[in-house]
């Protein structure tokens, strides 16, 4: 039988940092329990497709409802069955019978998935009339916010044969090239000193205290990622002609006009929001950066200083439990319902801290489906960022809880407010942390730490945003040269951080690593908007104007995905919709920037 935890490093200066207990969602990737949930799965399918293929128009409103709550019982189903796949998978990507498993778990559910396909597009060929019609019923009414969200594809759908074509062709076409990155990112080893250190551990090395140890990590990185730089930008070639084929079948307008579709946010919003992060690169990165230049002792910073910590900072580890308690403490500050929805991820192997050998890089944190609760990944070393990680993820972690009574159809919210929570959460903790500390030096290393992690937040993922852009543009005219995709990095780069940097040659290839660009292309901006969206929201909440703000937030969480921005933030009385909403949410960032300015 095949385990479904890892083995945790040997560091006791983390103290005993939690695994996955995977048992939650299935016993084991060989269990009875995941066999039968197939084959249940299967006959579910069969009997859907046998009861309802080419009679949804003619469906009664209660038969209607009744169609919509077994479907979305199917999707809970094999929602459960990918999730232990991918969430197993994630614990060590480069293990080759991890991928197998995960490969195949996909490829069934392809096959079965596939069948159910005709019912959402035969929802959608209903005349608005036809449809209102059957919505007269309480149950099928109940899923009107599901249905106006999946209407809005309506325009971009093809016929049913093109559509199960593209569905199952997807295991074969960009998952399989995702998952290539994936393998290869999990298995690169840099070199750093005498030591070989796993992607993930060489870019927490970019954070020591130590100068020389910095630049050998980015050294390390950059010699790591220019040798598959070659691969990684043929992977990115497939896959932004992969993409532009299909936006093109599907007549999307730009390359960014799916996601902000599956965001449900306006192109003229997702363009406010760039505008107002550009205009601002003067006042906030360029002008932070030419300080901590001087904090450092330097004329001007490489690139390896970027997340330096400053001179003055303690330097220490953060064991788990410390980290724990900073979070729960910030949350319970809050309101203390909000820290009891995330005390269980700490209590019932909800959380994969370890970092790993051939673990998944980065962190995330993975709704599963109602039925089930989420699970957190992180790889833990010990800093302060990694703390705010850890409250990153815990936001979405207790949205995706609260969220989940709505149901599988109705509890999933777009990318831009999936991120409200969780920017939430990490500003609740620091704000926590400096409230206690009354050291000046401290409180600027505090505020310093805050400042980059909202620069890295806003400006550096805009800066992403437009390499991103501008790599699928000039994918149009024919493959792009390895040595232009690294031009375009430059060049956002130089642009979002300014001169106050020196910037080797290997440098170039450091775009390599953003799995972003490939997992979920245009995802970047949605961290932006989160971050200027929670600026707005948290100045409301210290602003004290609006009664009851705590229970209105958690009420925003709990709507997961039945309400869109404007009906959210309505009881705030903020609108993104507003140009100036972005650049008011800029102006949380440049007023930090000026109290350290004060502070230092």
């Amino acid at each position: 039988m095949n385990d479904t935890t890892l083995l945790q490093p040997d560091n006791k200066s983390f103290g005993d940092l939690p695994v996955w207990n995977l048992t939650d969602l299935y016993s084991a990737t060989d269990g009875v329990d995941l066999e039968a949930a197939f084959k249940d799965a299967e006959s579910r399918i069969n009997a859907l497709e046998q009861t309802y293929a080419d009679k949804v128009a003619d469906l009664s409103s209660e038969a209607f409802g009744a169609a919509i709550v077994e479907y979305e019982a199917i999707g809970d189903l094999l929602g459960r069955i990918g999730s232990f796949a991918q969430l197993y998978h994630a614990q060590n990507v480069g293990d080759a019978e991890r991928g197998r498993f995960y490969q195949n778990t996909i490829d069934r559910m392809t096959t079965l998935s596939s069948k159910s396909l005709f019912f959402t597009l035969a929802i959608n060929r209903l005349d608005d009339d036809v449809l209102e019609a059957k919505l007269v019923d309480p149950v099928a009414a109940k899923y009107g916010p599901w249905l106006r969200d999946l209407r809005v594809y309506r325009d971009h759908e093809l016929s049913d044969d093109l559509e199960r074509l593209l569905h199952e062709k997807h295991v074969s076409g960009r998952a399989a090239w995702v998952r290539l990155f994936d393998e290869t990112e999990a298995a690169i080893r840099c070199d750093v000193g005498d030591e070989k250190l796993t992607l993930t551990e060489a870019l927490n090395r970019l954070s020591d205290s130590m100068p020389e140890k910095r630049r050998a990590a980015a050294k390390g990185i950059g010699a790591a990622l220019g040798e598959k730089a070659p691969l990684f930008a043929y992977i990115t070639n497939v896959l932004a002609k992969d993409k532009a084929t299909e936006d093109g079948w599907r007549k999307y307008e730009r390359p960014v006009s799916s996601r902000n579709l599956a965001n449900l946010v306006e192109d003229d919003v997702v363009e406010a929001l760039a505008k107002a992060a550009k205009d601002s690169y003067a006042n906030t990165s360029h002008r932070y950066y030419a300080m901590k230049a001087k904090w450092l002792g330097k004329k001007k910073l490489d690139y390896w200083d970027r997340n330096a910590p400053l001179p003055t900072a303690e330097s220490k580890i953060i064991s788990w439990d410390e980290a724990k308690d900073m979070v729960l403490d910030a949350y319970a500050g809050f309101t203390p319902s909000m820290a009891d929805t995330a005390a269980p991820f700490f209590d019932k192997g909800w959380i994969d801290a370890p970092a790993s050998p051939g673990k998944a890089s980065g962190a995330f944190s993975h709704p599963t489906v109602p039925s089930a609760h989420p699970y957190i990944l992180l790889n833990y070393l010990g800093s302060s960022r990694d703390v705010m990680t850890l409250a990153h993820e815990l936001g979405h972690g207790v949205h995706q809880v609260l969220a989940a009574d709505q149901g599988p159809l109705l509890c999933d919210t777009p990318l831009t407010l999936a991120e409200t929570a969780s920017v939430f959460g990490e500003m609740l903790t620091f704000r926590s942390l400096l409230a206690k500390e009354d050291r000046p030096e401290q409180r600027r290393a505090l505020l310093a730490g805050k400042v980059e992690d909202m620069l890295n937040t806003v400006v550096r993922q805009i800066a992403f945003h437009d390499f991103e852009r501008q790599v699928h543009d000039e994918r149009k005219d024919g493959e792009i040269a390895l040595d232009r995709i690294c031009e375009i990095w430059m060049q956002v780069q130089n642009e979002s951080l300014g001169p106050a940097f020196n910037f080797d040659d290997e440098y170039k290839y450091y775009w390599t690593y953003i799995s972003h660009f490939l997992h979920v292309p245009f995802y970047v901006y949605a961290y932006a908007f989160g971050d200027c969206l929670v600026n707005a929201l948290y100045r409301v909440y210290t602003a004290g104007t609006v009664p009851d703000f705590e229970a209105k937030y958690l009420d925003l969480l709990k709507a997961g995905g039945t309400l869109r921005h404007k009906e959210l933030l309505a009881p705030f009385g903020l609108d993104a919709s507003d140009p100036s909403f972005w650049a008011r949410g800029m102006e949380t960032l440049t007023e930090l920037i000026d109290e350290l300015e004060d502070v230092a």
